[in-house]
């Protein structure tokens, strides 16, 4: 018997119907495409063998073998741009992001020796560089045209600044000389653009003051709770020219410029925060993203297990806290409403009370590296100002061993729950997969985690991320971290659709380079569950993965509309703006752009899609985009019950604080 789909319509179609007219549409395409430029060809008989091999240009692999060549203030001089770029090296920039334009700087930075990766949009790349970030910790910079590009990176600039990422948004900028003549073309003002989604921000006009700029720039990155910074380059700044330093403004080293002191907590907060924890029945302790950020996931394992205090994570990134450990919470929401006390640590976007599954009573502590933020949002007991590792080491030091058994037992008791109440909607997914021929988001996210973390990879070793509505929720219910910066959350604060393919990319890169707390696993592949709206966002930056052998391995949860379109149920004149054409093939795009296409419409066929790709990523380098098709409807608990909800917070699957 063939197998079969079925369309909205109700109409039963042959699936090897509709490859094989799929097939012959795309031979006829494809043969047009060869006679538009040139080739002899015959469209229906010998195009395809004659249509020429995508390959990478053998420029590429070249200049990524050159020796830098920084810029030198002897002969010719520096220009302002090389000065700039002196600066970002000797900074240890983690690597750039960009697109051709802002040309003077971006060349400066690849020849200066910072990592740099050319793609195809500005706005992905912007979100290649936060992804990068998300799992390094590291400072990453992107980098657009004036104008065009630089607008183009916005909605990815504010979800890094939601993620308070530590990302350097370069942008280059018509001469200043013929702005308010709007002389030729691409003429904006950038800084305005920025407001509200930046920590710091500089139209740099002064040429002899590009690298005391740089510096303020880097000390924003590197001090305090990190964020987005903005500068723009006017062309008068970028091509001056130095061959003396003495005539650059504050041009001394980074110990001169910035300091490495943080912020300590004094005996007595110290004191008074071990007597409420070690009064306290049930505490729990949100380690957020400065936990992350400044490494101190050895001291926050070392606090936990000495008073068995529960933990968990919160932030763009998750693993600094293993999700498998017996005190980890981040499957347990049941029983975050018994805790009596919460210390947040590093919690650089609160929520507000009712955000958070906890008794509207508990007691709260907060620590923080800056002082103005505490008691924003939440009433605190005691606000503590300090950077996070050395307030984790202090306590390690200062609690007393105890044991919490009761605690401990309902923690586990909530964990076994929680995965009991997602093991029945997959019970139901695989009913409803079987049913329709389509795969069900529980059972694609189940099918994902059964892969990474039941099989034969090490469960520790893949890098995973996810967005979109549906694909997201679910995704998010499923992937683990057990190790530092295992998971990114996507989505995190903002709540942007369609970065996460890209994001996830810039993941990649770290990965492939083995960067910070991603070296044990250099060369893995990194995995990304999303949407088929999201996807159209970043998918052509499957030729940038392909280009730099970046090996990625792209789920796209494909049911024909946007995740919300049930907000158009009551609307009749509005559904069409919700939904795409039925059963595109996102396979078949990516392999037009390099990559392997691999489509799954059963469970086992996603089993299998999941082990070939993983092979090719892990022995070629090769990304691959898993096209699961899947329905519309799954999103609607009218339909399918129990749709789509929201996951608790915080815990696995949050994405708001």
């Amino acid at each position: 018997m063939k197998k079969t789909a079925r369309q909205n319509t109700g109409t039963e179609i042959s699936v090897n119907q509709k490859r094989r007219n799929f097939i012959l549409k795309s031979a006829v395409t494809a043969g047009a495409a060869a006679v538009s430029l040139g080739a002899n060809t015959n469209v229906l008989g010998n195009a395809v063998t004659d249509i020429p091999l995508i390959r990478i240009p053998k420029e590429i692999p070249e200049a990524l073998k050159q020796t830098p060549k920084p810029g030198s203030f002897e002969g010719n001089g520096m220009t302002g741009a090389e000065v700039f770029a002196k600066l970002c090296k000797e900074e240890e920039l983690a690597a750039l992001f960009c697109c051709p334009g802002n040309y003077t700087v971006i060349n400066a930075i690849a020849a200066a020796g910072v990592p740099a990766y050319g793609g195809r949009t500005e706005g992905a790349m912007c979100a290649m560089a936060d992804g990068f970030s998300r799992v390094t910790g590291e400072v990453t910079a992107t980098s657009g045209t004036e104008g065009p590009g630089f607008t183009h990176m916005i909605m990815n600039i504010a979800a890094a600044n939601a993620a308070r990422t530590p990302l350097l948004v370069l942008a280059s900028n018509m001469q200043l000389a013929g702005e308010d003549r709007e002389q030729f073309i691409q003429v904006a003002y950038q800084q305005p653009t920025t407001e509200g989604m930046k920590k710091y921000g500089k139209r740099i006009i002064a040429p002899n003051r590009v690298y005391e700029y740089g510096a303020y720039a880097f000390r924003h990155l590197k001090s305090g709770i990190p964020g987005v910074v903005h500068l723009d380059f006017p062309a008068e700044v970028a091509r001056a020219r130095f061959t003396d330093p003495a005539n650059l403004t504050d041009f001394y080293g980074k110990a001169k410029y910035r300091s490495e002191s943080r912020a300590h907590p004094s005996p007595k907060e110290v004191e008074k925060a071990v007597d409420m924890i070690n009064k306290a029945e049930r505490p729990i302790l949100v380690a957020g993203q400065g936990v992350f950020q400044r490494k101190a996931w050895e001291a926050l394992k070392e606090v936990a297990e000495k008073h068995e205090i529960a933990v968990v994570t919160s932030g763009p990134t998750r693993g600094h806290f293993p999700d498998d450990h017996r005190l980890s919470a981040a499957l347990s929401p049941d029983a975050l409403m018994s805790a009596d006390l919460v210390v947040f640590v590093g919690q650089y976007c609160m929520p507000s009370p009712g955000e958070y599954r906890f008794n509207p009573d508990i007691k709260a502590i907060r620590v923080n590296p800056v002082q103005e933020d505490l008691g924003r949002n939440w009433p605190l007991d005691l606000g503590i100002v300090s950077d996070e590792k050395i307030f984790l080491e202090a306590l390690a030091n200062l609690l007393p061993r105890k044991k919490r058994d009761a605690w401990v037992a309902e923690l586990a008791a909530a964990r076994q729950a929680f995965e009991k109440q997602h093991l029945d909607v997959y019970a139901l997914g695989l009913k409803y997969s079987k049913e329709t021929n389509a795969v069900h988001p529980s059972v694609m996210a189940k099918e994902v985690h059964d892969f990474l973390y039941k099989g034969d990879i090490d469960p520790k070793q893949t890098v995973t991320g996810s967005g979109g509505w549906t694909s997201g929720l679910f995704a998010g219910r499923w992937l683990r971290a057990y190790r530092p910066a295992q998971t990114v959350v996507c989505a995190y604060q903002y709540g942007a659709i369609g970065p996460d393919m890209a994001m996830m990319m810039g993941a990649g890169a770290a990965v492939q380079r083995g960067v910070g707390p991603q070296a044990a696993w250099k060369g893995a592949p990194v995995l990304c569950i999303t949407s088929d709206a999201g996807a159209a966002y970043s998918l052509f930056e499957l030729d940038t993965a392909a280009k730099f052998k970046i090996p990625t391995i792209t789920v796209i949860y494909n049911n024909n509309s946007w995740g919300m379109w049930p907000s158009a149920v009551s609307s009749p004149c509005s559904m069409q703006m919700y939904l795409f054409q039925e059963n595109l093939r996102y396979d078949k795009l990516a392999e037009g752009l390099g990559a392997r296409g691999e489509y799954a419409q059963t469970p086992e066929q996603l089993r299998e899609a999941l082990k070939r790709s993983y092979q090719a990523a892990v022995k070629e380098s090769v990304s691959t985009v898993i096209n699961v098709q899947a329905l519309k409807e799954f999103t609607s608990a009218k339909h399918y019950a129990p749709g789509v909800a929201l996951n608790p917070e915080p815990g696995v699957g949050a994405f708001a604080h």
